[in-house]
């Protein structure tokens, strides 16, 4: 069992030589920042951690005697039982002094001599408070401390009560600002002089050891300007505040199951799922969406309904708050995350928060911030900012949202953020302007599905009823997904897979086939079925039918969609039910609107307060379902068909034709192919052609020339122009298939969007489509996008007959890897995602390699495999492999002219090594690690003719660049 870390970090630290103790704080687990002048001259020290662990011997890697700093790394943590890192955590984070007024409510902790206990023969922390003066040692780059009050007495023989104290961290908060030196005389022992922080980690020999040390960099210091008492015990309630309201979640299905709870703990429900990042119109590459933030400041971030937009922003939330992020996304740990559910704002009728407002606009159960605390967070970088549901503002109060969200960006430029909207809802590139970058969550792959289904049925089984029954529905289910692609394609998003699941328990078995169905009985089992399993009888005193229950419901669904909210106070509920109840004599008699209301929110679980007075639905699928019958029963198929230009509308518009008669749904598809046909933007019509399509496709009996009529419409839409239309006609899957023109019949410039089109509909049946568009010639789209079809059947029948002498091939996954030998005569490899050094060696061994890219694998360490690639690797670029330690392999590969280096790691060793590359002609360094604040070129001066292009770092931090001339290239 792990054990916590101490106070604050803090350790003590001896020397033998000297018979000094010092004290120094915990970087991570096993590094420690002390004092020089407390180490001497020493290569090694001891470190203690009073009352957790003995003396353990460490090595001095880096120490500077002008600094007065010093770096320890121990042979093992010195902290039994635990192994992480405590920098960016709640514990610590690193931070800098950015103002020159004096900063209060500071803290020393140490182990000075003066607490010694035992006579004197142990140690004992203590602990010291007082304020910052930033201008006081400004000259000498000290940092100088004015305690609140005198420490002791001074000792008879003069010395400091503070002896003991040096190295001890000094905080603001949990910012660490530094390290006491030195306590000068003439002071009454009341002002403390330390090494600032900013001094230790802009040295580059302090961040090369670090590196070597960790194999990463130090983070980045937040800089503080005020800090008030209060921050810190308040930042630590709100981080609980945070766990509270999101590390616990509903999974639909199993408070139906007998649990005593309905919730559960978000880390049990959570699934890591894959998104792409947009990058123009190319194919996306699939990341775990983990991975993908770690890298992206701020992100928009689009997905389907239920396609787990809000748990991402949950459990992001309630682990950054707690410091609880693994290894990929560590450096938002300690972030202070502000979540913002736009739908909340809309509820109460609210404008969008000014920065005091953000910490309750979430409706956190906590007291009311410290004046400013907010600003503070924000101003010193350390804001995590999360905003949900953007597409829940109405359209014409997005633009008010855009200049809510961009000032307050422009205000606090080092703020992280994330914001989450339906894929339609606003243009692509929308937040471009503020450097936001586009992410799209992918739908679940078939492993992602089973993943979940495992996942669903272990939570199901902590109820303890009958686990060996549920073992059989677990395997049953999971047959069926494998041998039934109809139904896995109903579960690509959590929410639906969670459906089917509970669906397949109650049902021991047996499932319903469309989406509808679907529906309909999830409705049926919350609604009804419950109750009368577990015998509940007139619950709250009121007895109600699954159709009573649903009348209701539908009137609150149908107010919310008109008004363009998800969300609503009781006064707003209570008026809804109170006129549906006009028509219910029967329900009316068993009590007043408030009692009916009562009674569908502890019944119904569709229904529930989010808030104090405020509710919602347990999700908006089934809030446009219910608003789509509702729609369709009072005969306002023409009401909808007004919203037809509005993307919100339009998952209510395709579940209306699941609801319609066989009179009904061929007015609505009409009015759908209408609307199409004034469109006159593109990228509109399509959408509107498809949702017509969708319409069709699952309709029971419609008039065969309305058949023909939609088909003609997509058809005359099929050969999409951007991403847009293609992500919207992939929504019809195979019917779009035999739809597509001849390759000989597309415009030269459109061809890779038909492939891609080909490749987003994917799996076995769009392998002869691709196929065709292989012999004719076109390539290189078809290159990208094996991951989207069986790995060996497509690798046999479409990328064997093509012609791969030029075309970059991705590899993304174990099992394209594995079957690179079907493909001998392609010599230009992309190869992404977490492959081991050994699967590379044994997939290249043997075949010819031209060019070849490596990118987001951190799981690569050694760059050594690229001896498998032969004497023909002429090009070579590695991406985003933080693990990669070192370049030197690349001075065997005799014919390498280009280097592309991305997010990687450049030491001045590494340097030489590319000097030392025979051909090398090339040389780019995009956003590099490098081990100071430095890059100096000059290892490279003795590359003949080299042109060099760097990217992400300031001109002022690149030495040697002027003996480049023209052959030079700078991008910030």
């Amino acid at each position: 069992m792990a054990h916590r870390v101490p106070a604050r970090g803090v350790v003590a630290v001896h020397t033998e030589q000297t018979g000094r103790q010092g004290s120094g704080v915990l970087l991570t687990d096993d590094t420690v920042l002390t004092c020089a002048h407390v180490v001497a001259a020493g290569y090694t020290a001891w470190v203690s951690v009073p009352g957790l662990r003995d003396r353990v011997l460490c090595r001095v890697i880096w120490s500077d005697q002008q600094l007065d700093a010093a770096l320890l790394k121990a042979p093992e943590s010195l902290i039994p039982g635990l192994v992480t890192t405590l920098l960016n955590t709640t514990t610590i984070q690193l931070a800098t002094v950015a103002t020159e007024r004096p900063l209060p409510g500071c803290e020393v902790v140490g182990f000075p001599r003066i607490q010694r206990y035992d006579e004197g023969r142990k140690l004992e922390i203590d602990q010291y408070t007082g304020t910052v003066l930033p201008l006081a040692g400004l000259i000498r780059r000290t940092m100088v401390l004015e305690l609140d009050r005198p420490p002791a007495t001074e000792p008879s023989d003069g010395a400091s009560p503070l002896a003991g104290l040096s190295g001890a961290p000094v905080f603001a908060g949990s910012g660490l600002l530094g390290i006491v030196k030195a306590v000068p005389r003439g002071r009454g022992h009341r002002r403390v002089e330390c090494v600032p922080l900013g001094a230790i980690v802009t040295s580059g020999g302090f961040r090369g050891a670090f590196l070597n040390a960790t194999g990463s960099l130090p983070p980045e210091p937040t800089a503080h300007t005020l800090h008030t008492t209060q921050d810190s015990p308040y930042e630590q309630e709100y981080a609980e505040a945070l766990g509270a309201a999101y590390r616990r979640t509903k999974i639909f299905g199993l408070d139906e199951l007998d649990r005593r709870s309905a919730e559960w703990d978000l880390d049990t429900a959570y699934l890591s799922l894959e998104a792409a990042a947009e990058e123009g119109d190319a194919a996306p590459v699939p990341h775990r969406i983990d991975d993908l933030l770690a890298s992206r400041p701020r992100v928009l971030l689009r997905g389907d309904a239920g396609a787990g937009k809000t748990t991402l922003v949950w459990w992001l939330a309630a682990h950054a708050a707690a410091g609880t992020l693994g290894p990929h996304l560590a450096e938002l740990n300690g972030l202070v995350p502000f979540v913002v559910p736009l739908r909340t704002l809309r509820a109460h009728g609210g404008v969008f928060p000014a920065p005091a407002e953000l910490p309750g606009v979430a409706g956190l159960v906590i007291d009311t911030a410290p004046d400013g605390w907010a600003g503070r967070v924000l101003a010193a970088g350390r804001a995590l900012l999360m905003v949900d549901g953007l597409d829940e503002v109405p359209r014409e109060d997005r633009e008010a949202a855009h200049a809510w969200l961009s000032g307050l960006l422009a205000r606090f430029p080092r703020t992280r953020c994330v914001v989450t909207v339906r894929p339609l809802a606003v243009d692509p590139d929308w937040l471009g302007a503020e450097k936001f970058e586009e992410l799209t969550l992918l739908p679940m792959r078939d492993a992602d599905i089973q993943t979940f289904v495992t996942a669903w049925h272990d939570a199901a089984r902590l109820d303890g009823v009958d686990p060996g029954g549920l073992d059989v529905l677990e395997r049953d289910l999971a047959l069926q997904f494998r041998h039934n692609p109809a139904l896995a394609d109903l579960a690509r998003t959590p929410l639906l897979c969670a459906v089917i699941c509970a669906l397949h328990r109650l049902r021991e078995g047996f499932l319903p086939e469309t989406r509808w169905a679907l529906y309909e009985s999830a409705l049926a089992m919350l609604l009804g079925t419950r109750d009368k399993r577990r015998r509940i009888d007139a619950p709250d005193g009121i007895r109600m039918s699954v159709e009573d229950h649903r009348q209701l419901l539908q009137r609150i669904a149908v107010w919310l969609v008109r008004g363009g909210q998800t969300e609503l106070t009781r006064t707003q509920a209570l008026r809804q039910v109170e006129r549906g109840l006009a028509g219910m004599p029967r329900v009316q008699k068993q009590g007043t609107a408030d009692e009916v209301l009562t009674h569908l929110l502890n019944r119904s679980g569709l229904l529930q307060e989010r808030t104090d007075d405020v509710f919602q639905f347990a999700h908006r699928t089934f809030q446009d379902f219910l608003a789509a019958k509702e729609f369709v029963e009072d005969d306002l198929l023409a009401e909808l068909l007004r919203h037809t230009h509005e993307q919100q509308w339009h998952d209510v518009l395709l579940l209306a034709a699941g609801h319609c008669s066989r009179r009904e749904l061929p007015a609505l598809v009409e009015g759908l192919l209408a609307a199409g046909s004034a469109a006159r933007v593109r990228d509109q019509k399509t959408a509107l052609y498809v949702l017509a399509a969708q319409a069709a496709q699952h309709a029971a009996w419609l008039p065969e020339v309305l058949y023909e009529r939609v088909r003609k419409a997509v058809k005359s839409v099929v050969e999409p122009r951007n991403a847009t239309q293609r992500a919207q006609l992939a929504r019809l899957g195979e019917y779009v298939l035999d739809m597509l023109p001849a390759p000989e019949e597309v415009a030269k410039d459109a061809v890779g969007q038909v492939v891609d089109l080909i490749g987003e509909i994917g799996g076995s049946a769009a392998i002869p489509y691709a196929r065709r568009y292989a012999e004719a010639g076109h390539v290189f789209p078809l290159a990208r996008r094996w991951s989207a079809y069986p790995a060996e059947e497509y690798a046999r029948e479409v990328l064997a007959r093509a012609d791969l002498a030029e075309a970059p091939l991705l590899v993304s996954a174990p099992e394209q890897l594995a079957r690179l030998g079907m493909l001998p005569d392609a010599p230009h490899l992309d190869v992404a995602g977490d492959f081991e050094p050994a699967e590379l060696t044994a997939a290249f061994a043997g075949r010819r390699v031209v060019t070849l890219g490596i990118a987001d694998n951190p799981a690569l360490t050694d760059l050594g495999f690229l001896k498998c690639c032969g004497a023909e690797l002429t090009q070579l670029a590695v991406r985003r492999c933080p693990g990669v330690a070192g370049l030197a392999p690349l001075t065997a590969l005799p014919a390498l002219e280009a280097v592309h280096l991305d997010a990687v790691r450049v030491s001045p060793a590494d340097l030489e090594a590319l000097a030392r590359i025979p051909r090398l002609r090339t040389l780019t360094l995009a956003y590099p690690e490098i081990p100071g604040t430095k890059l100096d070129l000059a290892p490279l001066h003795v590359v003949p003719d080299l042109r060099l292009r760097v990217s992400g770092l300031p001109k002022r931090q690149i030495l040697g660049k002027e003996a480049f001339g023209g052959r030079f290239g700078l991008k910030a």
